[in-house]
């Protein structure tokens, strides 16, 4: 697999289908309908968070529920009238709690608080993008260890090494799992940056 797809799927230890979520929820329908009380694990490769999917009735009817509602939008829109004042830029309103000396030196800057604020935050974000992928990255390979190999010999011994960054040693103790657990939970490890 040369690219690491946004879904995968398990049974077991048994990894059913990777790619686009109606993809895998598609195999995943298969594998429902020919193993008797098959368990399947659905995840999102970005958190290991898990997809919860109601697997009743056809495989058509199943993908269906996967679509978004489609929303209300008249055939139209009317056209608006742009407005004296500021442009509407998405801003949302919600409260900071910072120290006085903070307010203070707020207040000096230029175009105020909120423009301060703002670009304070992107320039953090930029600054900051590949520590925060990391960090997502074994958060996401952390979760999916604990639902997944828990109880795996050198599970523990692997958290370990996941969190001291030692690649060789995670390798090692991963070593032995089944090989889709395996190649999927190094695989999730491979974005924690070593």
């Amino acid at each position: 697999m040369s690219e690491f797809q946004r879904y995968t799927a398990f049974q077991g230890y048994k990894r059913i289908a990777s790619g686009e979520l109606a993809i895998v929820v598609r195999a995943s329908k298969d594998v429902v309908a020919n193993v008797e009380h098959a368990s399947i694990l659905i995840f999102d490769n970005a958190t290991s968070q898990q997809v919860e999917i109601n697997f009743r009735g056809t495989p058509d009817e199943v993908l269906q529920r996967l679509a978004p509602e489609p929303s209300e939008v008249p055939a139209e829109s009317p056209q608006v009238e742009p407005k004296a004042g500021r442009p509407k830029l998405g801003v949302v309103a919600r409260e900071v709690t910072l120290l006085p000396r903070h307010w203070e030196w707020l207040a000096t800057q230029p175009g105020g608080a909120s423009v301060t604020l703002r670009k304070l935050v992107e320039e953090a974000r930029r600054n900051s993008a590949a520590k925060d992928q990391q960090r997502l990255a074994y958060e996401a390979t952390h979760r999916f260890l604990m639902v997944m190999a828990g109880n795996l010999p050198g599970f523990e011994e692997a958290s370990r090494s996941l969190d001291r960054k030692d690649k060789v040693r995670f390798e090692q103790c991963i070593a032995e799992w089944p090989a889709d657990l395996r190649d999927h939970a190094q695989q999730l490890a491979d974005g924690t940056g070593w």
